[in-house]
């Protein structure tokens, strides 16, 4: 008996052959939009037809962000997708994941090839990236010396700060000979002493936009040695030099804010932070002082002047009364001085002497006080109140107590 299978399982291998088919999982279809559905639930429903046929697209909720323009009945589209089979219906149809209108699809895929090769490169890594100085003096654009974008930079920039001087390269931007334009308008203001480059333009289709996905700029800009900014179209724009670059802006007058500080709000700033530091200066110079004065007068009774100033006044002070002390001493030592003096006048040889009496003197010096102590003919010398008589004894007499002579 031959062999029998259900729908499901023909519907299943089929599907499976669709899926092993590496050229239907990445797909562009190109064609015009028919019958073209926005459900509740956010798939898009729709259909490519061309002057030969029909195939039935859908684009589910989940990769709506591959679509950057609402689709319309009508229009000429670049479907990239995968192509399935529907196993309930039977049928196949193209799951997109983007829709480009036509004339990009080509480019895209050349857009997506040369991003995933830089990428690879490491020249997107954030290692690479210099940061954007905060207070730039010099400012380089490279962009078409007309149109909106060098006016609205020119136009933030000097409002937001018209001490910041602006370097205008004149680039072509789109057409024959706008790479090497960038690229040396890129090279030129990078030696021209800048703190900061603005490079990009204002918005167009990907044909306008399409030198900035030029290999040559994107190596330019990676190259570079001072920040870049891009500021290629508008926000829904995405170029390669946007990803090579410091800093990407959504559209030229972003670049603008991102490159120029706001002189007023820094001058604000700046006012503040001078009214905090003088206030912590003058905090400081107070607390200072206090500390100063307490040291000096801790200094004024630890100082060795100090200690020797009041060693002196000890000194002086002790000195007084030593002198006191002396003087008193002195004083009762002289009264008693006089009292032995006046004592010593009544001993006094010489008063006997003035009152008539008189000193003899024998010998060797000894005072003769009795004839026992002198001999005859002992020479002598007899002291008078104003000078002495030498002689020599010639006899002498003892005479006792009673007044009778001995012999």
């Amino acid at each position: 008996m031959r062999n029998v299978y259900t729908v499901k399982q023909v519907n299943a291998y089929i599907k499976n052959m669709f899926t092993q088919d590496f050229m239907l999982n990445r797909i562009y279809v190109k064609g015009e939009v028919s019958n073209c559905k926005y459900h509740t639930s956010g798939h898009i429903y729709f259909s490519l037809k061309d002057e030969s046929g029909t195939i039935a697209c859908v684009m589910f909720a989940g990769s709506r962000s591959g679509l950057s323009f609402r689709m319309q009945e009508g229009q000429q589209v670049i479907v990239l997708g995968s192509v399935s089979v529907y196993e309930r219906s039977g049928s196949y149809q193209l799951y997109a994941r983007e829709i480009l209108l036509d004339g990009a699809g080509l480019l895209y895929e050349k857009f997506e090839t040369l991003k995933k090769e830089l990428e690879e490169m490491g020249m997107f890594s954030v290692q690479y990236k210099l940061p954007i100085p905060k207070y730039v003096k010099r400012v380089g654009i490279v962009t078409a010396p007309t149109g909106a974008a060098v006016r609205d930079i020119i136009n933030i920039a000097s409002r937001r700060n018209p001490y910041v001087q602006l370097i205008l390269y004149p680039a072509l931007v789109q057409g024959e000979g706008a790479v090497n334009s960038i690229v040396n308008g890129i090279q030129m203001l990078e030696k021209k002493d800048i703190d900061v480059m603005i490079v990009g333009r204002g918005g167009g289709s990907i044909e306008d936009l399409w030198a900035f996905n030029e290999e040559a700029v994107a190596q330019a800009i990676f190259d570079c040695r001072v920040p870049v900014i891009s500021a290629v179209g508008h926000e829904t724009d995405t170029t390669i030099a946007d990803y090579v670059a410091d800093l990407r802006a959504p559209t030229p007058s972003a670049a603008a804010e991102l490159a120029v500080y706001e002189y007023m709000g820094t001058a604000g700033i700046m006012g503040e932070y001078e009214l905090q530091l003088r206030r912590s200066i003058t905090q400081r110079i107070l607390q200072e002082r206090r500390r100063s004065e307490q040291a000096a007068l801790k200094l004024k009774f630890t100082h060795p002047g100090q200690r020797l100033n009041e060693k002196r006044q000890r000194a002086a002070d002790t000195e007084h009364k030593l002198r006191m002390l002396m003087n008193n001493c002195l004083g009762g030592k002289k009264h008693q001085f006089a009292l032995y003096v006046e004592q010593m006048k009544g001993l006094s040889p010489l008063a006997k002497l003035n009152h008539g009496y008189s000193y003899v003197e024998g010998p060797g010096g000894i005072n003769i006080k009795s004839v026992k102590r002198i001999s005859s003919g002992d020479p002598i010398r007899i002291y008078v109140s104003d000078g002495y008589i030498s002689a020599k004894v010639k006899d002498k007499t003892e005479v006792k107590p009673d007044g009778r002579a001995g012999e």
